[in-house]
């Protein structure tokens, strides 16, 4: 893979068959399967890859049971497809199975079919093949979740769903596409284009502080913005029509009392469910789902967000799990959805593509759960005979793929070998080598988690970290476990500054661990 900085330099030397704006899953995987079918290839996000709405999901690669009230059959059918490629071929380190107990309680919304009829219709959709569909007791249920409340417990549904890291999910697609020969970067906006035969012909990209802003030449392009995309569609017209809406989904992470074996949903108003999941040693609630208007990178979690997840939270969790205090972590995502005039949680997931006046094609909305078969989709738009009759196939992601020896040493900290293992998959051992030059990259950077230094030093160098935020967000778990503290910002921020020397992680180590522990 080239870093950053060779890949800028790249963009604006050269000419590609494609341009990819917007780097989360469906435009990074758009990029690997144009790479894949041998189009020379760029991929720039103004952001970090993944960095809005694909690391900002519920984490889930799921068969689309919230959709079957909807009746979008089809969308359930390819999604329980792509669940199971994603699991036991494409992806399997980082897609597994999380199986999912339904709850409906007396006197609450149990949605247009019962939770019974549902999880059976919802087996029946793939002939009950691997999605562990049946009826449990409410004393069954409880052992799976040990904070379910069995009060007013009525039905009791299981059923199986993929569950997955969204932004190590996305960095594994980039970095497959990089292996191929795409141009990857990120920190880099589009600001313009130019059409000059009445066709766009070439980009305009601002790079981060102190860069020049470069010409990308392209014979196609694809706007995969996600919630910029009608942003990016008025940068090729500025008269065009919107062609989508946003929703902002809330997410809390907080500390569960207990360990869980499942997952577990509630239906709500309105054809809604509120979640609660086990990720990484934490329990993640949610999610929210209402209009948002403005600027995309103006979406945050707000007071009421928090009161409404904790307070719905509170129907099938006891109150002493859900209260304000226990919040570690917060975050907001937007999701892309057609106009309509229905409400944001009834209206349907399926995805838009359309081509702008003069040439772009646009992707609007999608899943994660779907986003190969969407990219195959908008590379069939474009008038290549290379694309015309492209084909999903289940190749594994290299990055993705399960660690196949133990690389570690035996003295190694257990939590911090599965930790490395569950993330990097077969590239934990690239990991762990960091060690050979800095002698203390194995040590924890916060006394309280299981992210190492080797994590830092491997993201800057193979994973195209550029600040904090992209290492304690989507390189690490820091965020989202509550210990990106300003102690750990300050010192990665030396590690993203200063050169690498041998003694850099003893040194950042000794001064994290003092300042955090007299907190």
């Amino acid at each position: 893979m080239k870093t950053r900085a060779e890949a800028w330099d790249r963009l604006g030397k050269s000419s590609f068959h494609l341009l990819v704006i917007g780097a989360g899953i469906i435009g990074s995987r758009i990029a690997l399967e144009a790479a894949r079918a041998g189009l020379s290839v760029a991929v720039v996000d103004a952001g970090d890859f993944g960095g809005a709405t694909s690391s900002s999901s519920s984490k889930l690669i799921h068969g689309g049971f919230r959709y079957l009230p909807m009746l979008d059959l089809s969308l359930v059918w390819e999604s329980q497809r792509e669940r199971r490629a994603l699991m036991d071929h494409v992806a399997p380190n980082l897609v597994r199975r999380m199986p999912i107990v339904l709850a409906a309680y007396r006197g609450r919304p149990r949605g247009p079919m019962t939770a019974a009829a549902g999880v059976l219709a919802y087996g029946a959709m793939c002939g009950f093949r691997g999605t562990g569909v049946g009826l449990v007791g409410a004393r069954a249920a409880e052992h799976l979740v040990p904070s379910l409340r069995t009060e007013g417990l009525t039905v009791c549904g299981m059923f199986d769903e993929g569950q997955t890291n969204d932004a190590r999910l996305v960095l594994a697609t980039v970095a497959a596409a990089a292996d191929l020969g795409a141009t990857v970067v990120n920190h880099a906006r589009v600001v313009g284009f130019d059409r000059p035969s009445g066709r766009l012909a070439a980009a305009f990209i601002q790079g981060r502080e102190g860069e020049e802003a470069v010409e990308v030449r392209f014979r196609f392009v694809v706007n995969a913005a996600g919630p910029w995309v009608d942003r990016i569609r008025q940068l090729e017209d500025p008269v065009c029509e919107p062609m989508a809406r946003l929703s902002k989904g809330v997410h809390l992470l907080v500390d569960p009392q207990s360990e869980w074996h499942a997952g577990v949903v509630v239906p709500m108003e309105g054809g809604r469910v509120a979640m609660a999941l086990p990720w990484q040693g934490m329990l993640m609630l949610g999610t929210t789902d209402t209009d948002f208007e403005g600027d995309p990178s103006s979406c945050a979690v707000n007071t009421s967000d928090i009161a409404q997840v904790l307070e719905e939270a509170s129907v099938g969790l006891p109150g002493e799990q859900v209260r304000a205090d226990l919040v570690r972590y917060s975050f907001a995502g937007l999701r892309v959805l057609p106009l309509g005039a229905d409400s944001t949680a009834s209206a349907h997931r399926e995805h838009l593509v359309r081509t702008g006046r003069f040439g772009m094609v646009s992707i609007a909305g999608g899943k994660l759960t779907t986003h190969r078969r969407i990219a195959v989709e908008v590379l069939r738009r474009l008038p290549d005979p290379r694309l015309s009759d492209l084909q999903l196939d289940d190749i594994p992601l290299p990055q993705a793929e399960r660690a196949v020896s133990e690389p570690f040493e035996p003295a190694l900290d257990p939590g911090v070998v599965q930790h490395l293992a569950d993330v990097y998959g077969r590239d934990s051992e690239a990991v762990v080598r960091q060690q050979l030059r800095h002698p203390d990259a194995l040590e924890r950077i916060h006394p309280k988690g299981p992210d190492v230094w080797a994590q830092v030093f491997h993201a800057v160098e193979n994973e195209w970290a550029i600040t904090v935020e992209d290492i304690v967000r989507r390189r690490t778990t820091l965020a989202v476990r509550g210990l990106a503290s300003p102690a750990v910002r300050d010192d990665l921020a030396r590690v993203l500054a200063l050169p690498y020397s041998p003694g850099l992680g003893s040194s950042l180590r000794s001064s994290l661990m003092d300042a955090e522990l007299m907190q």
